[in-house]
């Protein structure tokens, strides 16, 4: 099965309450964002966004250039049958983050549970190259994980763990490491995912 098959299965067989990534609140995304202190006009892109409450979150704090990114093109029609008229205001993408091709720079790059499913160092490879691409200089990177102690598989995949200092080494050669926290995901079915946040800056070319 392919990767987009899986999503698409997924989004069309279980409500957000079935799957465990799921969150009411997406405070730490939110706190990482606002610690940039971009304007409200920067555009942002949200990777693996799905059916993520983070665009609605970022829609009534005043962010006016927003993108949504999943693989799973039910994932994506959900949100924006959710937001209703307010999804007019967000870009939406179908696609595989290792089959995208940006047509245009992000100052915020956010990434919570896409990254650890790309297991192969040629899928991290393309992520890395891609990302810098589409970071503007100076730019914002926020990404989560599951942490070392988190789960190591999710929705029946396999993934890859990282620490903060693994993340660190992964994203280096184009990115400076601002601030790592980990922290415990409860999910909605009152299990702990252990995750690795961190932020980062990209370096001036």
């Amino acid at each position: 099965m392919s990767r987009k098959t899986h999503w698409e299965k997924v989004y069309t067989t279980k409500q957000a309450s079935e799957v465990s990534w799921t969150q009411e609140t997406p405070k730490t995304a939110l706190e990482f964002i606002r610690s940039f202190n971009v304007s409200k006009s920067a555009p942002i892109i949200d990777i693996g966004g799905g059916d993520s409450n983070l665009v609605d979150f970022l829609l009534l704090q005043g962010y006016t250039d927003i993108t949504v990114l999943d693989i799973s093109e039910a994932a994506l029609e959900r949100a924006q049958k959710r937001l209703g008229e307010k999804a007019s205001l967000v870009h939406w993408i179908a696609s595989d983050i290792t089959e995208f091709k940006p047509n245009k720079v992000y100052t915020v790059w956010h990434d919570r549970a896409t990254f650890h499913f790309l297991t192969e160092a040629s899928q991290v490879e393309t992520y890395l190259k891609t990302a810098y691409t589409a970071i503007s200089n100076g730019g914002f990177l926020t990404i989560g994980t599951f942490s070392e102690n988190g789960p190591q598989k999710c929705s029946g995949l396999n993934i890859k763990q990282y620490s903060p200092q693994s993340l660190k080494d992964t994203f280096a050669s184009g990115f400076e490491q601002l601030k790592c926290i980990n922290e415990d995901h409860l999910t909605p079915f009152q299990t702990i995912q252990n995750f690795t946040f961190c932020s980062f800056r990209k370096r001036f070319q």
